[in-house]
């Protein structure tokens, strides 16, 4: 074997053999985990404006000028952007809304469901855009300090998942003892069938499985949403940083994490933001149909 050719590998062997080759030292100062930190703008009363109360100011505004804005252009021929209205419109109507309740629940929740599928597929897409909203790290532009680019999802904050889960979780119960009152609705959490004592446990399980419901809910969107942020910031050059590895090591592995990068924020985008507001809101569907259904 060639010299250049055992050069050209050492980087490789650098890397597979193990902390002590290709992390010469551990890059303490980066802390990636600061991208998600909440610093303080600034303060209208008792409201403290940051990151995540603009990224849900931007999401709100944006899902109602979306449909304002489609409703007062609808054509008897559509165009492109009222196809992909109505295409969504369908979804949420007939799929999420129409497919775990009656007629009449779904005219009564179908704004509420497709409110909430909207709000969190743009809170979720804004996530993936880069926004000059990094205040801790900022650039001179023409002798103005600037924010830097940042990439933050509304719904990478668990206070606005939560947030939207008990929303959901009061008002299917609601919804239950509005229609069967208190006794019935909490009589129809136990299985048809169960006589006896029996009924105990198992009330307390249904108990515990709603408690449940307000964290597989909001964890859901929550860590999903985060953890494909953690991966493009890692794969798009994090790792790099983080390693400290030597010039060479680092323009190999930052070719290979970069590809990666890519790969997963394509993936995001692509999938990950709609399912996420597409699971949210059909849970939210089952829950508020099985809340009135005769049968929990």
């Amino acid at each position: 074997m060639t010299r250049r050719a055992l050069a050209a590998l050492l980087p490789f062997a650098a890397i597979l053999a193990g902390p002590g080759a290709a992390l010469a030292a551990i890059n303490e100062a980066y802390r990636p985990q600061d991208e998600f930190k909440l610093d303080p703008w600034f303060s209208i009363g008792p409201i403290e404006f940051n990151k995540a109360v603009f990224y849900v100011i931007v999401a709100t505004a944006l899902t109602c000028f979306s449909m304002v804005y489609v409703a007062r252009r609808m054509q008897q021929r559509p165009n492109r952007l009222q196809t992909a209205v109505e295409s969504a419109f369908v979804l949420m109507r007939d799929n999420i809304t129409r497919g775990n309740m009656d007629d009449r629940m779904a005219a009564k929740w179908f704004p509420f469901i497709g409110t909430i599928f909207l709000f969190i597929w743009f809170s979720n897409m804004l996530g993936y855009l880069p926004l000059p909203t990094n205040t801790e790290h900022k650039v001179d532009i023409l002798g103005v300090q600037v924010p830097s680019l940042a990439l933050f999802a509304a719904t990478a904050n668990l206070s606005v998942p939560l947030v939207l889960t008990l929303v959901v979780w009061v008002s299917y119960h609601v919804e239950g003892i509005r229609a069967k009152g208190v006794v019935k609705y909490l009589a129809s959490w136990i299985p048809a069938g169960v006589e006896g004592p029996a009924r105990i446990p198992i009330f307390i399980i249904e108990v515990i499985s709603h408690l449940v419901r307000l964290v597989s809910l909001s964890v859901r969107l929550f860590a999903n949403i985060l953890a494909g942020h953690l991966l493009i910031l890692f794969m798009g050059g994090g790792l790099v940083v983080l390693l400290n590895l030597a010039v060479g090591l680092s323009v190999i592995l930052g070719l290979i994490t970069g590809v990666m990068a890519v790969a997963f924020f394509l993936f995001e985008v692509g999938l990950v933001a709609t399912l996420q507001a597409f699971i949210f809101a059909t849970l939210t569907a089952i829950y508020l149909g099985g809340a009135v259904a005769e049968e929990h």
